[in-house]
């Protein structure tokens, strides 16, 4: 679950009266299972999000329900720190120091917004698409997926991150994206993939830019581009195939981890 996520459920937990607390790594020395500023919530009947699991997260969930046990919704924040190896048994060897606090107005008008990790504009519905959204349905970051062909999508809601398109003029979105956007093209049509592909080239700001396809694939590419105008340092920092080397198999879940790794790494 992404911090944005969590947030919401924080709204509606307080919304509902539900009694809480949040737990937040405030200090993370060392090897650590989360960073700082992870959060989790713990209430009576439920626990959302993780602050790194195992003995840490029993001990955490633990003090979290004694001290609603103690004061409801009410209480004071209390903070104790961890070290991971000799007092739990973990091999990560690091420090965490915690924070459990009532889950109060005050405390969620300071919990920052999530910061997305990039702005994606991801072209095509089809298979690979659909498994690309579904991996990035839990990550902090901001989509804009896009297709001319409305039943492609799914049917049903999408994570607020995440925003379907349908328009007729596809490559015309390229020049609604934010300078550094990263973009993966992966629609039903070469012509509409080159069309794209050249539209992202011209605006040069991109920080990432992948094309599904083969070696072939991006030869023809390749040429075409040139022709109309494209050097070769632009078309160096286009990715097709897309994905990690080494990763094999061509089933769409697995084309679309290789693919959203391959995003992860442009970090």
């Amino acid at each position: 679950m992404n911090d944005s996520a969590l947030r919401r459920i924080a709204l509606r937990w307080l919304a509902q009266g539900r009694p809480a607390r949040v737990v937040q790594v405030i200090e993370a020395q060392g090897s650590t299972p989360r960073e700082a500023g992870a959060r989790m919530l713990v209430s009576a009947e439920a626990v959302e999000g993780t602050v790194g699991g195992g003995h840490l997260e029993l001990q955490a969930v633990a003090q979290a329900r004694a001290a609603l046990a103690l004061g409801g919704s009410g209480g004071d924040a209390t903070e104790r720190r961890f070290a991971l190896g000799p007092s739990l048994g973990q091999c990560c060897g690091g420090a965490v120091t915690l924070r459990i606090s009532p889950l109060c107005e005050d405390l969620l008008a300071h919990w920052p917004p999530a910061v997305p990790r990039f702005s994606l504009q991801l072209y095509g519905a089809g298979h690979v698409g659909r498994a690309i959204v579904r991996l990035l349905a839990d990550i902090d970051c901001r989509v804009s997926w896009i297709d001319e062909r409305d039943a492609e999508f799914p049917a049903g809601p999408l994570p607020p991150h995440i925003e379907r398109l349908c328009v007729d003029e596809v490559q015309a979105e390229v020049a609604q994206a934010p300078p550094g956007a990263f973009y993966l093209v992966l629609t039903h049509s070469h012509a509409l993939d080159l069309a794209i592909v050249e539209a992202v080239l011209r605006r040069a700001d991109f920080g990432f830019l992948g094309l599904i396809g083969s070696a072939t694939k991006r030869a023809r590419f390749e040429h075409r581009l040139r022709e109309r105008g494209m050097d070769d340092a632009l078309l160096h920092r286009m990715a097709c195939p897309i994905g990690l080397p080494g990763v094999t198999g061509k089933e769409p879940a697995v084309v679309a981890v290789s693919a959203v790794a391959q995003l992860f790494q442009q970090r």
